[in-house]
Order: structure tokens, then sequence, then C-alpha cells
């Protein structure tokens, strides 16, 4: 791996936007970026700050915003408890930033949006979906859906399309977007009729679940629900079917990584999971970024990646309308003002508390591939 210091002026450097490669006249917008682009949770991160450069890319290949070219600073919370609220305070004191990118993961947002909605700089998280996150405050923006929204879409396609009358839970303490899902996910499935018959725990970092899966296998449930992410959900899934528990799993946008499927391989297979986007959609707007975004790093884009890109690309356009007064208050408001954004997430509109009114996906796992199995509106 690069040292995250040259990663950095890498990432400078092949946006375009360092200031030795400024044109003459122009002036810079500088913008922060806070996402863990490395530790347990890195491929998130690097997914969105992917999407998010090849936005910004493609922003300046077309004349900057307001005639500006646009700066992008990234840094790296390391997927570890208090450095995004470390980084965030960097960008807006040090750096003097327009606005900020990220985080990526609820429980780094809740630690460092507060400090600015404090500041009064406008933050859009591409993918924290965690309901507290835009209450901190009305500079806090995200263009992702809520965890009440996909706890409960994919209870009711539990329950209604699966079959699904006794359910079993595996939740991570850890972290407050699992616990918030799980919490969502049991209100709606019960209120539909359905029984959590057993509720189990662990905590991120965890790679034994033999405790747990054999207290659930006790009980017979017709299927789990995993509101987790990627590695320890892909170790749980490989570890489940070995104890010969063949039903339906499901689970949340946190899975959506191609590590599940190289670590958990055919254990995968007959497992659902709420999702923002998938690069087989056919829309144009989707295939375009998909072909950008596979010229540029040479793979699929992910999730996180469509998600940073979506976010990148509303920001500007936000800063874009403010043209005659850029400051962090007129880009707040312009943000406020995003109605019907074609994004390759979805169309994207900010309701009143300035989250993203759009669809969600349910994606299963099928030869070894995602695929959508159903578009639900919000």
């Amino acid at each position: 791996m690069v040292p995250y210091e040259g990663m950095r002026r890498m990432i400078v450097l092949i946006c375009g936007c360092a200031t030795a490669l400024a044109l003459p006249g122009f002036a810079q917008i500088h913008l922060g970026e806070v996402d863990p682009l490395s530790g347990g949770v890195s491929q998130f991160g690097i997914g969105c700050h992917n999407g998010i450069t090849l936005a910004l890319e493609q922003v300046n290949a077309n004349g900057g915003v307001a005639g500006q070219k646009v700066d992008l600073i990234s840094e790296d919370d390391q997927s570890k408890p208090g450095q995004s609220a470390t980084a965030v305070r960097k960008l807006i004191t040090q750096d003097h930033v327009l606005a900020i990118l990220g985080d990526a993961t609820s429980s780094a947002t809740l630690e460092s949006a507060p400090i600015a909605q404090q500041a009064r700089v406008p933050m859009i998280t591409p993918s924290a979906t965690n309901p507290r996150i835009t209450e901190i405050g009305d500079y806090i923006f995200r263009v992702c859906f809520l965890d009440e929204f996909q706890g409960r879409v994919i209870a009711r396609f539990a329950h209604d399309r699966l079959k699904v009358q006794k359910l079993a839970l595996l939740t991570d303490v850890k972290q407050d977007y699992s616990v918030d899902l799980a919490r969502f996910f049991k209100e709606e499935f019960t209120r539909l009729g359905g029984t959590v018959v057993r509720e189990q725990s662990y905590a991120t970092g965890d790679t034994d679940f033999r405790a747990q899966l054999t207290a659930i296998r006790a009980v017979k449930p017709d299927a789990l629900y995993v509101p987790g992410y990627y590695a320890e959900v892909a170790l749980s899934l490989k570890q489940l079917r070995q104890f010969g528990m063949a039903f339906p799993v499901l689970g949340c946008d946190g899975w959506a990584n191609q590590t599940l499927l190289s670590v958990a391989g055919k254990a995968a297979e007959n497992t659902y999971f709420t999702n923002h986007f998938s690069p087989d959609d056919p829309a144009p707007a989707v295939q375009r970024f998909v072909q950008a975004y596979r010229q540029k790093y040479g793979q699929m884009p992910d999730t996180f990646g469509a998600l940073g890109y979506d976010a990148a690309m509303i920001l500007t356009r936000a800063i874009e309308r403010a043209a005659a007064k850029i400051d962090s208050e007129t880009v707040r408001n312009a943000l406020a003002e995003t109605r019907d954004y074609p994004g390759v997430t979805g169309g994207i509109s900010f309701d009143a508390q300035r989250n993203a009114s759009k669809p969600a996906l349910v994606i299963t796992v099928k030869d070894g591939k995602f695929e959508i199995v159903e578009r639900i509106a919000p």
C-alpha cells in the first residue's frame, strides 16, 4: 500500500487540482474529504474516495465550478474511533475548506458532524445511514437513504416476498448502524405479524461466530437478519452454512462489497440485502458512470463509489448555483434546494431534514454475482 501522504499527493495531482497545475487566472475552491482510506472498513472509504475523485476530475475537465478549479483535500480516519473528528477539525481550521464530503460510516460521521455543524461548514455524507446524523443540524446532509427506510424495506421483503414467519437477529453491538437497523427491522417485522425467535450479537473484528450460530440453529428460524459490514458478515455466512443452515440470510448496504463474494463464496447464495446501486442497472446515466469508472480504475464501481460520485456532483452543482456569492451559508442553502437530481444511485431530492428521498434496491447473490431482485420506491 502507498503511504498515506504519498497517496494524498498523488490524489491531488491526478485530480488536476494542485496549485502547480491550476490554470493562470483561476482561483480554487477547496473541498475536504474524510473517509476510512485504511483500516477495517477501508473498502468503503476507498470506494467513496474513488467516486468523489472521478466526479471532481470531470467537473474540472469541464471548466470547474463558477470559473474556478476544485481542489480536494483528503484525510484518512483510519477506520478508528475519534479520527474522523480530528480530520474534520483540521479541514476546517487549517485547510479552510468550503464544504466537506464524508464520512463513509455512521459511527464516524456521528463523531465529526457536530464539528462541521458548529463551524457552519456544509457536510455531505455519501453513505452514513443512521437517522441521527442529519438531526445534528442544518449544515449536515446525506445522499443515501436512511436506516429506518432500508430496515423496514427488507423486513417487508422477508415477510411478504419470502413468507418468513420466524426470524433470528445477529447484530454488531459496536456499530450504531447495526444496532439501529436491527431495531427498525424488528419493529416492522413484528408489526407485520412475524416473530423474532432469537437475538444474538457480536462485535466488529470478531471472526468466530459458532456460539451465536449454535444458539440460532437451536430455535429453527425461517431466516436470519445480519445488519453488519461485509468483513464479519462473510465469515458468519461461511460458518452458518457449515452448520447446515440453508435458510435465507438478509442484510443491508454494509454487505455491498466484492469481498463478501470472494470470502463467503457459495455460502453467500440465498441471501438478500438492501442497496443503493447496481452496475448492471441499464439506465444510461448509470452505464456512463460505469464506463468512466472502469476506464479510470480498471474495475467495476461498487455502491460506495457511486454514492461518493453523486455526493460530489450534488455539491459542485450547489456551489455553481451559489456562484454570485460562494460561501458556506449560500452553498448550504443551495444544497437544501436540491430536487430531482438524476444521480447514478437514483433520483435524489433533499427533504426538510436534508435526507435523500430515493428508492432502494433489494439485491441477491446468484452464481457468485450480485443481481437486482426488486426496486422499492420511498
